[in-house]
């Protein structure tokens, strides 16, 4: 029997709702997508329920209604203004006689990491293992099997305010799904947008979203950095909106139909729109701009991002390592010359990530804005499994021991 799998991004633009199951060939075959306006959120976070939910429950409808599958639970995407993250390493030394590592040393290296002082208004979301010591021998991906006295791992701890976490939960619930995980949102873009060489050879993933933006530093394979920069494309938006003095539905077309994140010269292809009619706030009142002043404000709000994007490169460390180079995900990675702007400004390789290699209904989601969906999906699908319902319930609602989640975070991320 085929497994079908939902995921469900709930961002401050729009919630999309996925159902999806694995084809034969092994490609997301994906049954059905629902979209609707997201209400209730502000920067990630929920700052009323009943909107909140009145918009989960609508993108579900929707994609029940096209798929005929009755949902029960789905993978949630985590994101927004209180996430933040730190590196720690724990070690132990080997239990059995004959110093074979086991799945159960590498879960007591885990929670040994752990160990860390978090603030009691915080709670852990993820503890991910990026790399492995073995008596003192570096760079080991997977230790199981091997023999050694003492055990490091090294890993990345994702926490989130208790509150924030709790209302998103909340809102979920009352939209009557289950959460099968909740999971951080640039980690689910990158299941969907990045390739395993990426993620080896060091790569920036950008995924820019409604109000904020989710950077991930993938490096040997693993998870090294991961911020959230309170910048997005709504703020595009809103610029355009306060100098030109234009509604913002209008302010919003003129950044998706003639906007630039790089002023100036466009090609002959733009020779007839130099002067834009537009709406303003005044009703029956249109004013005339040129589409170069359009840029320029678009321009720079998109310096202030990449400028903030390179705090984070530079705050990870990796600085002058990403021979990947940066990968842009999210309705925000849509806005024209972005792409260009970021290239020049970091002198980095820098490509539109979209999602790939999906069977049936496609056409919606093969664009940066349904990253997180497809990647909630491919998470789902490889680290779901592991758990049974029972488990995965317990997880979310903070029940089961501390060691019995370890080793379930722990068959995420082994063979």
């Amino acid at each position: 029997m085929q497994r079908t799998i939902v995921g469900i991004d709930i961002g401050t633009t729009k919630v999309g709702t996925v159902v999806a199951q694995l084809s034969d060939s092994g490609r997301l075959n994906i049954l059905g997508v629902g979209v609707a306006p997201s209400k209730g959120l502000d920067k990630g976070v929920v700052v009323n329920i009943d909107n909140a939910v009145s918009a989960i429950e609508t993108s579900i409808e929707k994609a029940e209604r096209l798929t005929g599958y009755r949902i029960g639970t789905a993978f949630v995407g985590v994101s927004g203004r209180h996430i933040s993250s730190l590196n720690s390493r724990g070690v132990v030394a080997v239990q059995r006689p004959d110093q074979e590592i086991t799945r159960s040393d590498i879960a007591r290296a885990v929670e040994a990491a752990q160990a860390v002082a978090i603030p009691t208004q915080r709670e852990i979301i993820h503890v991910i293992p990026r790399a492995y010591i073995l008596d003192g021998h570096e760079g080991i991906r997977d230790p199981i099997g091997m023999s050694g006295f003492r055990l490091e791992v090294e890993t990345h701890i994702v926490t989130g305010e208790v509150m924030a976490i709790q209302n998103l939960i909340r809102s979920v619930q009352k939209s009557g799904i289950g959460i099968d995980e909740l999971v951080l949102q640039p980690l689910a873009s990158g299941e969907a947008v990045l390739s395993a060489e990426d993620k080896d050879r060091g790569v920036v993933l950008v995924d820019i979203g409604g109000s904020t933006s989710d950077v991930a530093i993938f490096v040997q394979g693993g998870v090294w950095h991961t911020s959230v920069i309170s910048l997005g494309g709504n703020h595009f938006t809103n610029d355009i909106t306060y100098v030109l003095h234009t509604p913002q539905n209008t302010a919003e077309y003129l950044k998706l139909r003639y906007g630039s994140a790089i002023a100036g010269e466009e090609g002959d292809e733009y020779d007839d729109e130099r002067e834009i009619e537009i709406d303003t706030l005044n009703a029956n009142e249109k004013q005339r701009i040129n589409r170069n002043l359009l840029n320029q404000i678009l321009q720079a709000r998109a310096e202030e991002l990449v400028e903030l994007i390179y705090q984070e490169i530079r705050r990870s460390g990796y600085e002058g390592r990403l021979p990947a180079g940066v990968v842009l995900t999210g309705g925000g990675a849509q806005l024209a010359r972005l792409d260009e702007l970021v290239r020049e400004m970091l002198g980095l390789p820098v490509r539109i990530g979209r999602p790939n290699d999906l069977a049936g209904l496609t056409d919606t989601l093969e664009s940066p804005s349904f990253a997180t969906c497809v990647g909630l999906l491919r998470w789902g699908l490889r680290n779901g499994s592991a758990l049974s319902p029972s488990q995965r319930s317990a997880d979310v609602s903070g029940k089961g021991s501390a060691y019995e989640r370890l080793k379930n975070w722990l068959r995420e991320f082994l063979p």
